[in-house]
């Protein structure tokens, strides 16, 4: 599931790369999170469906032209070494994010592990370049505000395929503009994130959609399973199991 968000984050890479000068120039308790989806809850709420799938088809055309170009360009120059330092780099700056995203949760102990994470890896990491808070098991856990939303009970609204971009929905959209309004470094870090997500896992990312009988859907689906996955923590329900009845034994038949 995690790869799913790297499609998404992905395009932010090329996005934050055109919109680079703009950029640049409800809480809920922690044990409260919002229950998983049922069955007939996982129809995703799709009305602009027709625009959407025009903008997905034009992503798809955009990632193969320019995104993957210059991903393959960028593995064959810069070696495993500094791919991982820049992938660490990036993915400090998250923290902050993190830990504002789950304090609205309520959510202390991540908040902290957090703060913790992003005060040793600037420190002692160099600015983030390498990560020895996960060696001083320190885990990471990233929420971003539209986790906070839906955790405090927000329905993801409208699924939107935005240009470049991505799959969305009008929930997380909300979530990104409030980050950009209240610091746009955060929105821009994500933005490399998800390029360097893109990079590490452009393989499995193109096998998701391959072959599939409609991209669209796989791609719309997947993505808002994902998020439901994101803001209960890696919780899934187990559902229902059928209840099989055993037929009685057969009698004997009466002499």
């Amino acid at each position: 599931m995690p790869c799913f968000n790297t499609i998404r984050a992905g395009g932010r890479l090329f996005l934050s790369a055109g919109l680079g000068l703009f950029l640049v120039t409800g809480s809920a308790l922690a044990d409260e999170k919002t229950p998983p989806p049922t069955e007939g809850q996982l129809k995703t709420n799709d009305p602009f469906e027709a625009i959407n799938r025009v903008t997905s088809g034009f992503n798809s055309v955009v990632r193969g032209m320019v995104i993957d170009p210059i991903v393959d360009g960028y593995q064959a120059v810069a070696p495993k070494p500094v791919q991982k330092a820049v992938s660490n780099a990036v993915s400090n700056l998250s923290e902050p994010v993190t830990a504002v995203s789950s304090l609205l949760q309520w959510d202390t102990e991540n908040a902290g592990m957090a703060t913790k994470r992003f005060f040793v890896n600037t420190t002692v990491g160099v600015g983030g370049l390498s990560d020895p808070a996960t060696e001083m098991g320190y885990e990471k856990r990233d929420e971003d505000l539209g986790q906070a939303l839906g955790a405090g009970g927000m329905a993801p609204g409208p699924h939107i395929v935005l240009p470049i971009i991505g799959p969305s929905n009008m929930r997380d959209l909300t979530g990104d503009v409030l980050t950009a309004l209240s610091n746009p470094l955060p929105l821009a870090a994500k933005a490399a994130s998800g390029g360097i997500g893109y990079s590490n896992n452009q393989d499995d990312i193109k096998a998701l959609t391959s072959g599939a009988l409609d991209p669209y859907v796989v791609e719309r689906d997947s993505y808002e399973q994902n998020r439901s996955y994101d803001i209960n923590n890696g919780v899934v329900p187990l559902t229902d199991l059928p209840q099989f009845v055993e037929e009685e034994e057969a009698k004997p038949a009466a002499k």
